[in-house]
């Protein structure tokens, strides 16, 4: 799975040290200082190393949660149902940074009934399909319906992760990690002829054929540049979203040894934005560890250290109607920590705030029809799904104009 840890550790040694770590799993928590009271409510249960969940938007009420060993199960609103709506773990190598990995619903799914998979082939390369719904049940997939639309060679068995997302524009949005080599050692991150390391932005509208290339994608027609890419400079994102209501993205990247980062790309944006990796982690200095320059990189609107935490989790901002006092807040959290975050725009830039210690190794969140909030925890058996709720007063989280990472905020996080 693509929450990757520092170079010098492995990814079962830190699932063993989470799952010791994080032993107590709340249900509610008490306001403290004017912030809202912010709380899981269990949903569905049963899951085995889920990495994503999505409501298809077709009004059934139904949540569809991938796993990482090749199958998505349903949850019907009552139960999770027995037979898995698709099975391809025959082909797909699982588990540590590999497996299926990312899932998403095309936007007209009630009447189209396709969904798009991203998937560790049995070679650990990328594999990216578009799969459709059996014509006779709406429970089960077709599993022979399958057109791979992009294969990228992984250079080792880290950094493979990809989300999916549709943009505003209709376009297919896919993150793609740096491959996995300690430090990025062969700079794919930087290099425009590889699509590691970059979030590429395809037309998928075509049947028939692989995928388009929107004409307006910043490095079409550039010499020495692939046409797919939106914006590069990434180590190994972890989820990214578009708020509903402005079409701005939120991208969040795993560090290495120092800094996790939420990267922000307004909707007005043209693309083509240099994040910075490896010349950076987060705000630092990485290759060369001093006396870089930043010039013409676009840096996170905020990012924190290792302590607490270790592989951050992106999210969504909040634009539902059940819970105001959350309104316009990006909720986020950190694979390790198993805290859930608050950030607003604060001070002229970004400031972050604790809301919730969930107890939880939260690997994704999800987002419903009406703008709910959905939280994703990972284990290898019996992994749940939640619904994020809020409680007392509307957020005063940023009145004090505090600095992300002030040692005072995190007095503040809400316990048991």
């Amino acid at each position: 799975m693509s929450i990757s840890q520092p170079a010098h550790l492995t990814f079962w040694l830190r699932i063993a040290a989470t799952t010791l770590a994080l032993t107590t799993v709340p249900t509610t928590a008490g306001a403290q200082n004017g912030s809202p009271a912010v709380a899981l409510e269990l949903v569905a249960s049963g899951f085995s190393r889920p990495v994503a969940a999505a409501d298809p938007g077709d009004g059934s009420g139904r949540w569809f949660v991938a796993q990482q060993d090749g199958l998505i199960r349903i949850f019907d609103g009552n139960e999770v149902l027995p037979d898995p709506f698709l099975d391809i773990s025959s082909q797909v190598t699982c588990c540590g940074d590999r497996g299926m990995l990312g899932f998403t619903f095309h936007p007209d799914y009630a009447t189209d009934g396709s969904f798009f998979v991203n998937y560790s082939d049995a070679i650990s390369d990328t594999a990216m399909s578009r799969f459709q719904v059996s014509a006779t049940d709406p429970n089960v997939a077709d599993p022979d319906s399958e057109e791979i639309l992009l294969q990228v060679a992984q250079p080792t068995n880290s950094h493979n992760g990809n989300h999916l997302a549709f943009g505003p524009d209709g376009y297919l949005y896919v993150a793609m990690g740096d491959g996995g080599t300690s430090g990025d050692k062969e700079n794919n991150a930087q290099n425009l002829e590889v699509l590691l390391g970059k979030l590429l932005r395809l037309d998928v509208s075509t049947k028939g054929l692989p995928y388009g290339i929107p004409p307006d994608n910043p490095f079409v027609g550039v010499a020495n540049a692939r046409d797919e890419i939106w914006a590069y400079g990434f180590r190994n994102p972890w989820r990214f979203s578009f708020d509903r209501d402005t079409g701005d993205l939120f991208l969040a990247d795993v560090g290495q040894i120092q800094r996790e980062e939420v990267n922000f790309q307004p909707a007005s944006s043209p693309g083509g934005e240099n994040y910075g990796w490896r010349l950076m982690e987060g705000t630092q200095c990485f290759d060369p560890p001093t006396d870089c320059d930043p010039g013409g990189l676009t840096p996170p609107i905020f990012d924190y250290a290792h302590d607490p935490g270790c592989s951050v989790t992106g999210g969504y901002r909040y634009r539902g109607s059940k819970y105001p006092q959350l309104e316009g807040v990006y909720l986020f959290s950190d694979f390790c920590a198993g805290i859930i975050w608050g950030a607003l725009p604060s001070c002229g830039g970004w400031s972050f705030f604790p809301l919730l210690d969930a107890g939880l190794p939260i690997v994704s969140f999800a987002e419903d029809a009406d703008g709910e909030i959905y939280v994703l925890e990972y284990r290898v058996n019996n992994a749940k799904l939640h619904r994020l709720t809020a409680s007392g007063p509307a957020p005063g989280l940023f009145s004090d104009c505090f600095e992300s990472g002030d040692p005072s905020a995190w007095d503040n996080v809400q316990t048991p």
